[in-house]
């Protein structure tokens, strides 16, 4: 019992839960932005944005696909959301933030592993290499 208390009390299933809840929180917001905002601006332009009624009967049997395309449709506005609302700007944030990252490591120009960029010898196929800081000779 005391395995199974140290995995509910493990750091990343917290995260994972927190992670999950927020998800599901954010999830719903998109949802509703969706049906607020987008879904009447698709009946601007396309008429009614709930097309779950449309089906195509076929010897008596009753497809409805007009579910999948309300589906498909409210798929593709969640993606487009996410990305230019969350995806992007995170993207970019991060970028900016490691741009002012210090290099402390190079590659090795004979075995291309990584190594300290003040090293002198690489310490795996141990070739001599030039600091980075100093400049090559000629």
């Amino acid at each position: 019992m005391g395995g199974f208390k140290k995995f509910l009390i493990r750091g990343n299933l917290i995260e994972l839960a927190v992670a999950f809840v927020v998800g599901a929180a954010f999830a719903s917001l998109v949802k509703d932005f969706a049906t607020a905002f987008i879904a009447p601006l698709i009946a601007l332009f396309g008429g009614e944005p709930d097309y779950t009624r449309l089906a195509v009967t076929i010897n008596g049997t009753k497809f409805p696909y007009g579910v999948f395309l309300t589906s498909a449709i409210a798929f593709l506005v969640t993606a487009v959301i996410v990305y230019f609302v969350v995806v992007l700007p995170t993207t970019k944030l991060i970028e900016r933030m490691d741009r002012h990252k210090e290099v402390t490591e190079r590659e090795c120009p004979q075995c291309l592993s990584d190594i300290p960029v003040k090293a002198r010898r690489c310490r795996y196929c141990t070739v001599e290499v030039v600091p980075a800081t100093e400049a090559p000779a000629t």
